[in-house]
């Protein structure tokens, strides 16, 4: 039976890279708009609240709940990976954060039919007001993909340098929630806003 993950070498972990060329994101999120429509016609998409409600708390002190799921319904990754992408929003204060929250569903067409999509935590704003979305994706390659993409539509929203991104091939999503020490391999070094210590 194959093992559900492998801990990361240190030089396994994919550091981010520069936002794609903007008619190299635009042609993506063409593409991730066109297979999100044909994912809802086959109803597809689906909100699991299994996790919804967990608070995760990383390395920097931080900690957010997470208040929403999403997932494909697709064969099992082949070759998992971790993403996870934060963000801080642009003059959104107080009760703002509420209504991003509400409105953020109307996000999803962003993401979801980007090819090796699996699932997306999505977590509320921490003590810093930076969100984050954890998922988990089939493919590194492809997870950097999207990530690159993205960064073009959050730099739209997002306080200038705030949009930051790290790909964990090898880990499976639930794997790094029940035993976030598969991480440990990453080294102390490694930014701590992503590293999660602890998910309850």
């Amino acid at each position: 039976m194959e093992s559900p993950l492998r801990s990361p070498g240190r030089g396994e972990v994919v550091a981010e890279r520069p936002p794609l060329a903007y008619p190299a994101a635009l042609r993506a999120l063409a593409g991730c708009f066109a297979n999100t429509a044909r994912l809802l016609w086959q109803r597809r998409m689906h909100l699991p609240q299994g996790r919804v409600g967990m608070r995760l708390q990383f390395a920097d002190g931080t900690s957010a709940r997470v208040y929403r799921e999403t997932a494909v319904e697709r064969d099992p990754a082949k070759d998992p990976c971790v993403l996870i992408v934060e963000f801080r929003l642009r003059a959104v204060r107080g009760r703002g954060h509420a209504a991003f929250r509400l409105e953020s569903t109307l996000n999803t067409p962003l993401f979801v039919g980007f090819p090796g999509f699996v699932s997306k935590l999505w977590l509320a704003d921490d003590e810093r007001g930076r969100y984050r979305g954890v998922y988990e994706w089939d493919g590194p390659k492809l997870a950097e993909n999207y990530a690159r993409a993205l960064w073009r539509v959050l730099a739209l929203v997002s306080v200038r340098g705030s949009v930051h991104y790290v790909v964990l091939p090898g880990l499976r999503r639930d794997a790094l929630l029940d035993r976030p020490a598969v991480a440990a391999g990453t080294g102390g070094s490694a930014p701590a806003w992503w590293r999660l210590t602890r998910a309850a």
